[in-house]
């Protein structure tokens, strides 16, 4: 039985890494696997999933207008696809999410999208928020903060390194703009006193 699963973490847990290593597992029995990636972020190139650690692989891009259904069907009509893997989940929107539950509900396809639960300043993104909401399965992929306890926020830095609290919420980048903290130490550099 198909389900929508989100696996979701702070930065630098390993989420490219855990999709593309699913990717390869439904590729070694013979399956074909839909890859998406946000267009938004092309840090690593156009078109692109590609983790930390060396791994990469070609994906099709998506933004606030990507039909995901059409799609789909699209590329069944050429070959049967078995699994739909989705990085940068968090850039979907709530309609998308919808989309991905009518690929699971309707079209009987494993959805698999990963992606950060907050943004930098404790709030979720629309399309973590939805998916949170709507997902069969909900999966953390830890990671740790500088102190050695489990990191499940995001603190932004300025050009100085120095933690921020202003800016657009989606601001592309990495270990130069973002590091990931406790809740204890998030709330401390991010939270104002009340």
């Amino acid at each position: 039985m198909a389900q929508l699963y989100f696996y979701y973490s702070a930065m630098n847990a390993g989420k490219s890494t855990a999709l593309l290593q699913s990717a390869y597992n439904y590729e070694e029995r013979g399956m074909q696997v839909a890859l998406f990636t946000a267009a938004i972020d092309n840090r690593f190139g156009e078109g692109v999933i590609s983790s930390r650690i060396g791994l990469s692989m070609p994906a099709t891009l998506f933004d606030a207008n990507f039909d995901f259904i059409a799609q789909i069907k699209q590329q069944q009509s050429k070959q049967a696809i078995d699994c739909v893997l989705l990085d940068e989940a968090q850039f979907l929107t709530r309609n998308q999410v919808q989309q991905l539950t009518d690929i699971v509900d309707d079209l009987h396809i494993p959805v698999l999208a990963f992606g950060l639960r907050t943004d930098f300043s404790g709030n979720t993104f629309e399309g973590s928020h939805a998916l949170l909401a709507w997902a069969d399965k909900l999966i953390e992929l830890k990671t740790v903060c500088h102190c050695g306890r489990k990191a499940n926020f995001v603190v932004r830095l300025d050009a100085h390194g120095q933690p921020t609290q202003t800016g657009d919420q989606i601001q592309i980048g990495g270990n130069e703009s973002y590091v990931s903290m406790c809740r204890a130490h998030f709330k401390a550099l991010v939270w104002q006193p009340k």
